[in-house]
């Protein structure tokens, strides 16, 4: 079977799924959310996630967005024969952004997708350069030995920062360390991804404001750092079994 290529927006209500066939999801605009086997992260412009097969995950776009999906079965050309190398990319669920060379490849693949006449081969030979270059990068950001970081200087960025989009290159700028780096030391030291961990803080800044203020819904979402009211309302019954309004305390409402 050949890789198949494809620019499309993702829904924002949440789905999950899971497919016999590997998956490289970037982002072209705006943003998305994945958690793929527990693995969570914040795909924007030009970063991205690896799905391996089988693989159950979860997703959903924020607004106005849209993602470039490969689709690439375990014995398509692009990851048999001379490339089956590159199939060591899907042993694991990860996040990475692109750098300047990758960017560059992205202009051109789309304006190959754009203008060239399709054909039977065309996905394969796209993703395979994509596929190899990501492979050589993600490959050797994780060499280095993990490094302490600074959990309490993070968390006050985190907290002076919750209420607007805080990417994993923001708290790897902040941490002095790249990106694949600092999602290494950050796993390896808290057990959870930065997206989760955000996340959780997200979840308790908002339990603080519905038990502590008479804030509506959505400005409690706004200041915690959910899209949206809905946004917050999922994330609660997820991790709390119920809603925001079931969770405030009545004394918040008085």
């Amino acid at each position: 079977m050949p890789s198949v290529i494809r620019q499309i927006p993702l829904d924002t209500a949440t789905r999950h799924h899971a497919h016999d066939y590997h998956q490289v999801v970037i982002g072209l605009h705006g943003r998305a959310e994945f958690e793929i086997e527990g693995l969570g992260g914040d795909i924007s412009a030009l970063s991205g996630c690896i799905v391996p097969a089988n693989h159950v995950h979860y997703y959903a776009g924020t607004g106005d967005n849209r993602q470039l999906i490969l689709d690439l079965p375990a014995r398509s050309p692009a990851l048999t024969g001379p490339q089956r190398g590159l199939s060591r990319l899907f042993d694991a669920p990860r996040f990475f952004t692109l750098d300047d060379p990758l960017k560059r490849y992205m202009e051109f693949l789309l304006v190959e997708l754009d203008h060239s006449v399709p054909d039977a081969q065309q996905g394969d030979r796209l993703a395979a350069t994509l596929l190899g270059c990501l492979h050589a990068r993600l490959a050797s950001g994780t060499s280095a030995a993990p490094a302490r970081l600074d959990m309490a200087r993070l968390d006050r960025f985190i907290e002076a920062h919750l209420a607007g989009p805080l990417s994993v290159a923001d708290l790897a700028q902040e941490a002095c360390l790249s990106e694949a780096h600092f999602r290494h030391c950050f796993r390896h030291q808290t057990g959870l991804s930065p997206w989760q961990y955000v996340r959780r803080r997200r979840l308790e800044a908002a339990r603080s404001l519905l038990d502590d203020s008479h804030l509506s819904l959505a400005e409690i979402a706004a200041l915690a750092g959910f899209s949206s009211q809905s946004a917050l309302s999922r994330a609660c019954r997820e991790a709390y079994g119920q809603s925001p309004s079931r969770l405030r305390q009545p004394c918040a409402l008085q």
